[in-house]
């Protein structure tokens, strides 16, 4: 049961992390290799270690290819700077905090304290999301994913790290600029963008209809005492990224007692913030709710 709780809360932690679009996704095909999915498009056979980094598949043992699976595909984005932007502002709005404005101004070569030019063109950087093992550290992930160990300062402070100290376990964002696209690459992804926004909302809306057909099933999961299989069916819904905003609000707030139950605070702090942000007038009743319930979205509001 440990083992399926902890790759909920790792799926769970990638949710609640800042995107900026929809990822660009490869469904695997007979024949494909990682480095072979990796040259076609990034044009570089050793960046194959970020797919393996973005679709776990080290994780267990390492996890083989099969056809019809779906790989993430990490890509830098691109922003064109309005007037009025600074880069704390687009650190928040894109990359989760305003401190990561040294890293953003930096990989566009400007400085945290320049305003960036209106109508010039930026590059975002993919956060990848890295789940640290046993014999990593800063300085040994700074080579592998950055190219150099002295930028080990960098991710310290990308991730507020205390004294640069890594727990076995914890995931550690890696700001990657140096992802662009080989010419295939950029081909089938416009192919992608094109095909997404045709189907797109055929399949929120066939999504919402899914979803609202089981939320019966999650709130009774979490009155049952089920809470493992409740935060699976909830970020499952949440995964969709098609939900309604009444159902955001509910899918939250169950996932928020669930996660208190599990005791994981730092998730349902997390939860909380995003079922007060779909549901505004929510009400922290003290009759209603429990004092850990309420502890967590406490939390979630400093």
């Amino acid at each position: 049961m440990r083992h399926w709780f902890w790759m909920f809360v790792v799926s769970a932690v990638c949710l609640f992390l800042p995107s900026t679009a929809k990822a660009l996704v490869h469904i695997v095909q007979p024949g494909d290799t990682l480095a072979a999915i990796a040259e076609r498009y990034y044009g570089r056979i050793q960046h194959e270690r970020l797919l393996v980094a973005a679709n776990r598949l080290d994780l267990q043992g390492g996890t083989p290819l099969v056809s019809g699976m779906r790989l993430e595909i990490p890509a830098a984005n691109h922003y064109i700077v309005k007037k009025g932007d600074t880069w704390a502002a687009l650190s928040q709005r894109f990359l989760g905090e305003a401190r990561r404005s040294d890293v953003l101004s930096m990989s566009n070569g400007s400085s945290p304290w320049m305003t960036p030019e209106p109508g010039a063109r930026i590059t975002i950087p993919y956060n990848l999301s890295l789940l640290i093992s046993a014999d990593e550290t800063v300085v040994s992930i700074a080579q592998k994913y950055l190219g150099d160990r002295n930028k080990a300062w960098m991710l310290t402070r990308y991730n507020d790290l205390k004294k640069g100290n890594l727990e076995r376990g914890a995931v550690l964002l890696i700001p990657l600029t140096d992802i662009e696209l080989s010419e295939d690459g950029q081909r089938i992804a416009t192919e992608f963008k094109a095909m997404e926004a045709d189907t797109s909302s055929t399949e929120q809306r066939r999504e919402q209809k899914r979803v609202a057909g089981e939320i019966p099933a999650l709130i009774a999961d979490v009155h049952g005492g089920r809470y493992v299989d409740a935060v699976a069916r909830a970020n499952r819904f949440v995964a969709t990224r098609s939900l309604t905003v009444p159902q955001q609000a509910i899918v939250y707030r169950q996932l928020l007692e669930a996660y208190v139950a599990l005791d994981a605070q730092g998730l349902a702090a997390a939860a909380c913030g995003e079922w007060k942000t779909a549901e505004p007038s929510a009400v922290l009743d003290p009759v209603k709710l429990s004092p850990k319930i309420i502890a967590a979205c406490k939390q979630s509001a400093k």
